[in-house]
């Protein structure tokens, strides 16, 4: 399950971007890790499954904290394995509560950022990405910064993987399931870019996992998948 990484994975801890004039403040939302990538089971097994939506977590928010575009992160969960790692990577963790769904810890997570910043551009980006280049994420974060709120489809074109809100704007997001069409109905402009797959390459399924690994994911997912190689072999 080897793969080419291109050089926006860093190999090392990543640095964080302190640029003040950076627009983007990122929400990641990550369910408990016991609970997170059902669909993957039957291509991983249990044991690996919450190794590996925890690798992509932090593929994510390393690829992410390396973007020239991206002020900060935040990632909303109340899984303590998760926060500690995402956290000691540079991220901030906000505390999901009442832990009432994907959409509801996205506006909490909106909601921390603001508070320390009324005028912060916020995107929502999912946590499973494990192939996301950092500059492919820039091309999509200024494409949005045209408009008042602007998605990213997903690699089917049923979903989203990121949703962006300008300064003073509701974020509204409506993630799960069809979520490409609720969030065009929204009145969010959809973002058309070519080139930017490892933005749109979530991974629920083994499928995903296959497509993902040919984009070429992180340091973490790989060093999970060849731990995993090294005990079956």
């Amino acid at each position: 399950m080897g793969s080419t990484r291109s050089p926006a994975h860093l190999d090392g801890e990543p640095t964080t971007n302190t640029d003040p004039t950076a627009r983007w403040s990122l929400v990641i939302p990550l369910k408990p890790l016991a609970l997170a990538k059902s669909r993957l089971a039957s291509r991983t097994g249990d044991l690996l499954r919450p190794q590996l939506a925890l690798a992509f977590a932090e593929d994510t928010v390393v690829a992410a904290l390396a973007c020239t575009a991206v002020r900060d992160v935040a990632v909303v969960t109340n899984d303590l394995l998760a926060g500690s790692r995402l956290g000691a990577l540079g991220a901030r963790i906000v505390p999901d509560h009442p832990a009432t769904g994907l959409n509801a810890a996205l506006v909490q997570g909106v909601r921390a950022v603001r508070q320390g910043r009324p005028g912060a551009a916020v995107a929502a980006l999912n946590a499973d990405l494990p192939a996301l280049r950092s500059e492919e994420l820039g091309r999509v974060l200024e494409f949005a910064r045209g408009f008042p709120r602007a998605f990213l489809a997903d690699a089917v074109g049923i979903g989203t993987t990121l949703l962006a809100a300008g300064p003073g704007v509701e974020l509204q997001p409506a993630f799960g399931g069809s979520s490409r069409s609720r969030h065009s109905m929204s009145g969010a402009v959809e973002i058309t870019l070519s080139g930017v797959d490892s933005v749109r390459q979530d991974v629920d399924t083994g499928d995903d996992l296959s497509a993902a690994l040919a984009l070429g994911v992180g340091l973490r997912t790989n060093e999970r998948l060849a731990g995993v190689q090294r005990m079956e072999g």
